[in-house]
């Protein structure tokens, strides 16, 4: 009788180990419970409301590129204002949209350092861009429906893969781990040298801002060439001032060649949240 208690222990807490380690998801889930689960894991829906501004700074390394750690700013407004600034051997490249345009600089291509206008499918691209907090958070008031196409693997673990349909009727995909509910990836259409390509974008390194849990770590590339682009942020912060002009179309790198933003209002950076290993 001993022995087969001894078994019986045995056996109880290697499923208990087994189940601890793969967490199943929770199949029965709904697209709007697994939103409202992201929407509270990420810091909440008032405290993202609150978020009328926010300014990123840290640096690129792209796998096409010999330079590397690439110094940059991001500053995002609402409703859908972007202005990204990276340097590359000490010159500024420059991409502003302002809500309907958008332009870019680049002083080693074409233009000579002048202000060129999106392409259509860039502007087309930016118009569909859910700033700030992405196209789960507050979905309903965007205009963005969402529904549960199934789960997947990501690095292991269960992720939710929800189809967001955006307003102007693009509709993509966004992985949410079944454990953390943080998002841990999406995907778009880009149009390629040789036509329409899916580019993946992975996040991951959650850090707590203020109350919100923001990816500190952002890959991206196109699906099918296994190469990737790693964007490092070293410094958050939320609600800084951001003028409108920052947004507006650029002058020539020639006579204005950077817009600062303050970003040294953030908090100190807390110890990253990650999840479990597989």
């Amino acid at each position: 009788m001993t022995r087969i208690v001894l078994w019986m222990l045995v056996a109880f807490l290697t499923v208990a180990v087994y189940a601890s380690e793969q967490i199943p998801a929770e199949h029965d889930l709904s697209a709007d419970q697994i939103a409202e689960k992201n929407v509270a894991a990420r810091g909440g829906l008032d405290a993202w409301r609150k978020v009328q501004t926010m300014a990123w700074v840290g640096h690129v390394n792209s796998a096409k590129d010999p330079a590397q750690d690439l110094p940059f700013v991001l500053a995002l407004k609402r409703p859908n204002k972007t202005r990204f600034e990276i340097t590359v051997l000490n010159q500024k490249a420059l991409r502003v949209f302002d809500g309907r345009e958008g332009w870019k600089v680049n002083p080693s291509g074409m233009g000579g350092g002048n202000p060129r206008p999106y392409t259509m499918d860039e502007s087309k691209s930016a118009r569909d861009e859910q700033v700030i907090d992405g196209p789960l958070i507050d979905h309903e008031a965007k205009g963005v429906s969402i529904t549960l196409d199934g789960i997947d693997k990501v690095d292991g673990h269960d992720a939710y893969r929800l189809a967001a349909k955006l307003p102007s009727g693009v509709i993509r995909h966004v992985w949410i781990d079944a454990q953390t509910f943080l998002d841990v990836k999406y995907d778009r259409e880009a149009r390629g040298p040789h036509g329409p390509v899916t580019v993946e974008v992975s996040y991951g390194n959650y850090r707590n801002v203020d109350g919100l849990q923001i990816p500190f770590t952002i890959e991206s590339g196109a699906a099918a060439s296994g190469m990737r682009d790693k964007l490092t942020i070293d410094k958050v912060a939320l609600n800084p001032p951001l003028d409108d002009v920052i947004f507006a179309k650029p002058a020539s790198l020639g006579r204005r060649n950077s817009v600062s933003v303050d970003a040294s209002a953030s908090p100190p950076v807390p110890r990253a949240m990650t999840r479990p290993s597989p």
